[in-house]
């Protein structure tokens, strides 16, 4: 259901637009003057206001204005019965959505909301659509560790040398990978990820290298693999530690040589591609263990960037949390809430055993469960085990 705020100080005017409004299905809220109307505006989710222009304290040009800065995406409709041609062109020119003389015209009232709501979904669904297309998203952290990171990011970046991630699941490597492909000069180029462990070993080498028709049983075409998908760009090899060891000799051949062959065919294949390597786990030790090639390993860790757990960085978790109550308060379409600085102390406290990616999924449990401000009872109650 949807909301939209009266702001007019005439009582039997919001009655009527309310009784009106609320017939056809609208959520309504009121108030008598601009100075309530804002109020309500800051603390509530609207996706229209109807405002009055004369009204006392604070009128509608004035609320108009205020409302732009504080909430700009929310479509205002100005009403008023002693209106002029003027008078809607100044309120279209400082923002207004449109303006409807009193009394209002019942169709053309609710065209008009109609119209304004249409405005607000296209607006938030662009919002959306902007945040998924987006290259990569932002490296939040000050911390040295992070600042280490991104140093070194800027200094690799720009060559072709290969780069070994390590770190812990959720940590953030990926991110790591996608700001090394983007700052490189494959940046235009494709950025083509892998995941090692979410591929069945029977299939890891048709995923990467491709196969011919009829080469397997299942092989009912020929399939392009993610080398050649990659040419010119960047392959991304996510937790690399779970490939099999014939695996891991193909893609050996295919980094010293730059060629593949398909899994059924006899010809090779000419590729560019840079390598960029992840692991949760010691290579080095699975070297010992005779579960990864050492030759590989040497070949893939020219550069090796380690990403810290979010316990080995607590002075970022202010940081990660504001970013992330920005970006699911726009996910949700609602208004971005606060946090209280105990919580976030708490927050810090806590052992964050799936690092980020368990803060981001705490942040939206705390969004969805706590009311206007998300207090230290919340993070007790949501978040801390019960002892």
């Amino acid at each position: 259901m949807s909301n939209i705020l009266i702001i007019d100080d005439e009582k039997a005017i919001r009655k009527t637009l309310t009784e009106i409004l609320s017939y056809e299905g609208y959520k309504i809220d009121d108030a008598e003057n601009g100075e309530d109307g804002l109020k309500r505006l800051k603390e509530k989710n609207y996706e229209v206001v109807l405002c009055d222009i004369k009204m006392p304290k604070m009128d509608g040009i004035e609320f108009l204005e205020k409302a732009r800065e504080a909430r700009p995406d929310v479509p205002v409709i100005m009403i008023s019965g002693h209106g002029t041609i003027e008078t809607a062109v100044e309120a279209v020119k400082k923002g207004a959505f449109d303006y409807v003389s009193k009394p209002p015209d019942l169709n053309r009232l609710l065209i008009t909301i109609r119209n304004a709501m249409d405005k607000t979904t296209l607006v938030e669904e662009t919002k959306v659509l902007k945040r998924k297309v987006s290259k990569v998203q932002e490296m939040i952290g000050e911390s040295e560790p992070i600042k280490r990171i991104k140093d070194t990011i800027d200094k690799v970046a720009p060559t072709e040398a290969r780069v070994m991630i390590t770190g812990e699941n959720g940590s953030g490597k990926e991110l790591v990978a996608r700001w090394i492909h983007e700052k490189s000069n494959r940046a235009n180029g494709p950025l083509v990820e892998v995941n090692c462990a979410a591929i069945p070993g029977e299939l890891i080498e048709s995923e990467l290298f491709g196969h011919e028709k009829g080469s397997f049983t299942s092989a009912i075409k020929q399939r392009i693999g993610k080398f050649e998908t990659a040419n010119g760009g960047t392959l991304f090899l996510d937790e690399i530690g779970d490939m099999s060891l014939e695996a891991q000799a193909k893609v050996l051949r295919a980094l010293q040589e730059g060629k593949i062959t398909r899994v059924g065919a006899d010809k090779d294949i000419n590729v560019d591609v840079r390598v960029i390597a992840a692991t949760n786990k010691d290579l080095l030790k699975e070297v010992e263990e005779k579960k990864f090639r050492l030759d590989l390993y040497h070949r893939l860790s020219v550069i090796l960037i380690h990403v810290p757990s979010l316990n080995d960085r607590k002075d970022d978790i202010p940081l990660l949390v504001d970013k992330f109550l920005v970006d699911i308060a726009a996910d949700y379409g609602q208004p971005v809430k606060a946090i209280d600085t105990t919580a976030l102390e708490l927050l810090k406290s806590h052992n964050w055993t799936g690092n980020i990616r368990e803060l981001r999924n705490v942040v939206e449990r705390l969004v969805i469960l706590s009311g206007k401000t998300i207090t230290p009872d919340d993070v007790m109650n949501f978040v801390l085990p019960r002892k």
